[in-house]
C-alpha cells in the first residue's frame, strides 16, 4: 500500500515538473495569467464585501453595541450627509495596510466564535481593553484612517474653536500628537477613562 502511494506521489510530481505534452508553453502561460486575474478579482471582491457596513454589523456584538453608539454621532448623521462606515475608521484604505489589518482582524473572529463579548455585559467588561487596542493602532499609524477624510492642510483654523485651533496648529502640526490622542470616543462611548493620560 505504501509503495502504491509513493508511486502515485512521484508520478504526480513528475507531471508537475516536466513540460506538457498536450499544451504549449504560451497556452499554459496565458492560462496562468487568466487564472491569476480571476483569483485576484475574486479575492478583491471578497475583501471589499468584508468592508461593507452590513458585513460588519452582521455580528450581534456589533449591531447592538458599537453600531448603535455610532448612530448617535456626527460621523453617522450630519448636515453634509457624509457618513463614515465601520471600515472607514477601522480599515486602512491603502491595499498593503488593508491586508495587514484584515490579518490582524481575523483573530478578532475568536471573540465571536467563543462568545467572549456576545452580551452587553460581557462587551462592557471588555470595552476598555478593546478601546485600548484601537487607540494603540491609531497612535501607531498616525491616525491614518482619520486622515483619509480629514486633511491637515485643508483645516480652516478660523472656523474652529480656540481650543481646537490651538491644539491643531501646535501639537498636531508638530507631530507631537495625533488625532486619537484628543478624539477618543468620537464615534463610540468611552470606557472608564481612569488612568488614561490627558483624561484625568
Amino acid at each position: 500500500m505504501w509503495s502504491r502511494l509513493t508511486s502515485l506521489l512521484l508520478n504526480g510530481w513528475r507531471v508537475l515538473i516536466r513540460p506538457s505534452i498536450h499544451y504549449s508553453l504560451g497556452f499554459l502561460t496565458l492560462g496562468g495569467f487568466v487564472a491569476g486575474i480571476v483569483f485576484w478579482g475574486g479575492f478583491n471582491t471578497a475583501l471589499e464585501a468584508a468592508n461593507a457596513e452590513a458585513f460588519c454589523i452582521s455580528c450581534h456584538e456589533m449591531r447592538t453595541n458599537v453600531y448603535v453608539e455610532l448612530q448617535e454621532t456626527i460621523h453617522f448623521s450630519n448636515r453634509s450627509g457624509v457618513r463614515a462606515t465601520c471600515s472607514d475608521c477601522h480599515v486602512p484604505h491603502e491595499w498593503t495596510y488593508k491586508i495587514a489589518r484584515k490579518i490582524q482582524a481575523s483573530k478578532e473572529v475568536w471573540g465571536k466564535i467563543f462568545g467572549t463579548i456576545n452580551t452587553r455585559e460581557k462587551f462592557e467588561e471588555k470595552r476598555r481593553e478593546l478601546a485600548e487596542h484601537e487607540w494603540a493602532r491609531f497612535k501607531a499609524n498616525d491616525s491614518l484612517e482619520c486622515r483619509n477624510c480629514h486633511e491637515f492642510a485643508a483645516m480652516d483654523f478660523t472656523r474652529q474653536s480656540d481650543r481646537a485651533s490651538d491644539q491643531h496648529s501646535t501639537a498636531l502640526a508638530s507631530g507631537d500628537k495625533t488625532c486619537i490622542d484628543c478624539h477618543k470616543g468620537i464615534a463610540h462611548h468611552l470606557p472608564d477613562m481612569s488612568g488614561v493620560p490627558g483624561w484625568e
